[in-house]
């Protein structure tokens, strides 16, 4: 694992120290004597994570870090004070800042290298998400500055796995302002529990009895239903083994006992919204494929999904020797809806005639427009004779009921064509198949308008 760790001190023998430290495990070290110049190289160049002193002449840690979390270009840069202040109130100042954690000055090398390599891969997958959402806003779809907000927009939900129900009762209190805590006694109830609910975090306190808390955080870390949960482990003061095993699994913070309640409240708090900053990134990701395979207008995917699905599906069809259907179908004399009615109106019906369609085919189907007023329908496992009788009951479903017009405070009848192509002989590739659909729907057209013509070389 490789990154660029910045180092920023005004004692040029503990930026040497920990220089020499992060080099040793092939990290690119980058450093800066004063808060000023700190800022400037993060705005100018990609930095992973920032080791910041706190007390510093002219601007100290805490207003570097504030600026830092300010601006949207460095908000996202895990920071760690190292420092040596060791006051709850100096860590809860720090987290309130926007701090990710804290090293004691003399910095144990164990626990400095692991909290690095814990930081690098939450800035790693945090970086992927920003990169795939900012690619979306430059081509229009999303905006991904409106996630920067690190607001509760509404109260959290916590996971707290505790096997003493006095120190469950002090952690739910503790927290009761910003979160709902579930509080759970057995570990195995309690993985069942994170999969099956939609929690923030999920608080191991290392007190479990007869049940090692690592390896709990290990089965969490390994579902794929819980692997984003941000993890909280409770430990004794000064065990360091347990925090450096922790975060090598993955958890991402920790804090130490006696427990603190307003560190605890800060930790939980900045945990939380890195949740919904990712959960929204990877939401905006999500949003993004789904624009990128669907019609804006109706819904249904487009033609660059069908393009690539019906590869797959007529692959497979040919290797199980499987029948695969395909409905082609257009709205009869669609120009003259837009030509006498409008451009709405005309939108108005291809919707509807969309919902006809979706509300027609099995689940199993794969419905898309294929462009303008044409629509397809794959159907796989589907004989010519079914996908007949498919496209009938749709081409009746179409004509049975007027489309309402609300742009022109009317209703208006219409009607479709279509074509049926099914695999067969002759048939080689999906093109093909699309192509025999497109001459039967021809046919269709041809024949008189609202009918189903079957392709003759099915």
């Amino acid at each position: 694992m490789t990154a660029r760790i910045l180092v920023v001190d005004d004692i040029p023998a503990n930026v040497k120290l920990l220089e020499a430290r992060l080099l040793a495990e092939y990290f690119d070290v980058l450093t800066a004597d004063n808060g000023r110049d700190a800022l400037d190289i993060c705005e100018r160049t990609q930095v992973d994570v920032i080791l910041l002193d706190i007390m510093m002449p002219e601007m100290d840690g805490f207003e570097v870090c504030e600026r830092l979390k300010a601006s949207p270009r460095t908000a996202h840069i895990p920071v760690v004070m190292v420092t040596a202040l060791d006051q709850p109130s100096d860590r809860v100042r720090g987290l309130k800042a926007g701090a990710d954690d804290f090293l004691t000055k003399p910095v144990n090398d164990l626990q400095l290298i692991s909290r690095v390599k814990s930081l690098v891969r939450l800035k790693t997958l945090s970086d992927e998400l920003r990169m795939r959402a900012e690619t979306a806003h430059d081509i229009g779809m999303f905006d991904p500055v409106r996630l920067s907000d690190g607001r509760l927009e509404e109260q959290a939900q916590i996971l707290l796995v505790d096997s003493r129900a006095a120190s469950q009762e002090r952690i739910i209190k503790t927290l009761k302002p910003i979160a709902v805590v579930s509080a759970m006694s057995d570990p195995q109830a309690a993985v069942f529990e994170a999969a099956e609910n939609s929690f923030d975090l999920v608080i191991v306190n290392g007190n479990l009895e007869d049940y090692d808390p690592l390896r709990l955080c290990s089965q969490l870390r390994s579902l794929e239903r819980t692997r984003f949960i941000p993890l909280l482990l409770i430990t004794e003061h000064g065990d360091e083994p347990t925090v450096i095993r922790a975060l090598d699994l993955g958890i991402n913070d920790y804090i130490m006992r006696p427990l603190d309640p307003n560190e605890l409240v800060a930790r939980c708090l900045t945990q939380i919204r890195r949740k919904r900053f990712n959960d929204r990134l990877r939401n905006s990701v999500k949003q993004t494929i789904e624009l990128a395979v669907t019609d804006g207008l109706t819904g249904l995917h487009n033609r660059r999904y069908l393009d690539n699905h019906l590869k797959m599906l007529f692959a497979r069809a040919k290797a199980r020797g499987r029948p695969l259907s395909i409905c082609m179908t257009d709205i009869d004399r669609f120009k003259q809806v837009n030509d006498g009615y409008g451009h709405d109106a005309g939108d108005e019906v291809l919707k509807e005639f969309a919902s006809r369609i979706r509300s027609t085919v099995r689940g199993a189907d794969l419905a898309c427009r294929y462009g303008g007023e044409e629509f397809v329908v794959v159907m796989p496992d589907t004989p010519p004779d079914i996908a007949a009788m498919i496209a009938e009951r749709l081409r009746g479903i179409i004509e049975s009921r007027s489309f309402a017009l609300k742009s022109a405070e009317g209703s208006l009848d219409v009607t479709a064509s279509m074509g049926i192509a099914s695999l067969g002989q002759g048939i080689e590739t999906p093109e093909q198949l699309l192509k025999q659909a497109d001459r039967a729907l021809y046919q269709a057209k041809a024949g008189g308008r609202n009918r189903v013509v079957t392709s003759a070389a099915a």
